[in-house]
């Protein structure tokens, strides 16, 4: 079994799990690749349903594959009241900042506790 079989993938547009790559380069060779989950659709991050974590790798054009980062997200909004009442919630953005010498596809997974694994890619050269 392959994680592409694992993962789902969808228009971010319309849906709210799909892990969203923006790259701005910051000077030669230096990058700052954000990634963020819901960003036409907010997600909802409560003690019920939350992103875990977003990851990101690089698949380089000659073919060696980098994970760049790993971003866990822990806080949902947890009190001792009840669920949901807690003062901290954790929006499911991150950026990574990478110096790169070689382009490729860059690749970000997200996991949601519900609605499991999701799947986006990008360019960036």
């Amino acid at each position: 079994m392959s994680i592409s079989e694992l993962t789902k993938t969808a228009d971010f547009k319309s849906e709210k799990h799909v892990p969203v790559i923006t790259v701005d380069q910051a000077k030669e060779g230096l990058y700052n690749i954000s990634v963020s989950v819901g960003k036409e659709i907010s997600h909802p991050n409560t003690t019920e349903h939350f992103i875990a974590w977003i990851s990101l790798y690089l698949k380089t054009d000659d073919g060696k594959v980098f994970e760049l980062g790993k971003v866990d997200f822990s806080a949902h909004g947890q009190s001792a009241d009840s669920a949901a009442k807690g003062s901290v919630v954790t929006e499911p953005a991150a950026i990574f900042t990478v110096k790169l010498q070689a382009g490729g596809k860059l690749t970000a997974l997200s996991y949601c506790n519900i609605h499991g694994l999701w799947e986006s890619s990008a360019n960036i050269s």
